[in-house]
């Protein structure tokens, strides 16, 4: 009986330790540089004029399906944006404008990392990509939550959620038995048109508004 007890305490314990080897939980925080890639007919002539520098961050969750592959997600709080230029009426010889936008996302990133054997002393390779799914917490048009002084929220011009790709790749360290350090660097290609004001408010054809972004992701799991 003894025996038999102190078997199933073992196999017990094993997979009590193997299931909390599946599950890697950290934090990040990301620097980064973000843009809006704007397009539109040649009578407004919309484009991209400048880039928004920021930092964002937040919980980081990896779990392992194999020794090398995992399913990688969490919640993260970023900042996107930068400075789009359009004309806002050629006929009437209007000058072009110009808008500085900030927008604030709460993400949640549904992604696959590989990870390489290693390439050193407890150093790995790392690849990763998937999806992210943005929620839009806050915007500001040129600085200010309202637009140009009118009771209109520039929150509502842009659409309340996107949904981009990813694709990153880095380092990961091995510092000791269950912690580990990782650098890396990740592309967000946003898929959705955000803009819910020129098409809507102004009348503006087919213009299209999406958020691009480059991060530098450092962080540590425990």
């Amino acid at each position: 009986m003894k025996k038999a007890l102190l078997a199933l305490a073992l196999l017990t314990g094993g997979a009590v330790t193997t299931a909390s080897a599946q599950v890697e939980i950290g934090l990040k925080v990301s620097p980064s540089v973000s843009s809006l890639a704007a397009t539109s007919p040649p009578v407004t002539s919309f484009k991209k004029d400048g880039s928004l520098a920021s930092i964002g961050g937040g919980l980081v969750v990896d779990y392992f399906f194999g020794q090398n592959y995992a399913f990688s997600t969490g919640l993260q709080l970023t900042s996107k944006g930068g400075s789009i230029r359009y004309v806002q009426d050629d006929q009437l010889g209007k000058p072009s404008d110009v808008q500085k936008v900030r927008l604030q996302y709460v993400e949640v990133p549904v992604t696959v990392k590989l990870f390489t054997n290693e390439v050193a002393t407890d150093v790995k390779l790392y690849f990763q990509v998937g999806g992210v799914v943005s929620g839009l917490t806050g915007a500001r048009i040129d600085g200010e939550k309202f637009y140009r002084g009118t009771q209109d929220k520039s929150r509502s011009h842009f659409l309340f959620a996107d949904f981009g790709l990813l694709g990153g790749t880095g380092v990961e360290y091995q510092l000791g038995q269950s912690t580990k350090v990782f650098a890396g660097v990740s592309y967000h290609h946003g898929l959705l048109n955000i803009d819910r004001y020129f098409d809507n408010s102004r009348s503006f054809d087919d213009v299209s508004i999406k958020n691009r972004e480059i991060a530098l992701d450092l962080g540590l799991k425990f």
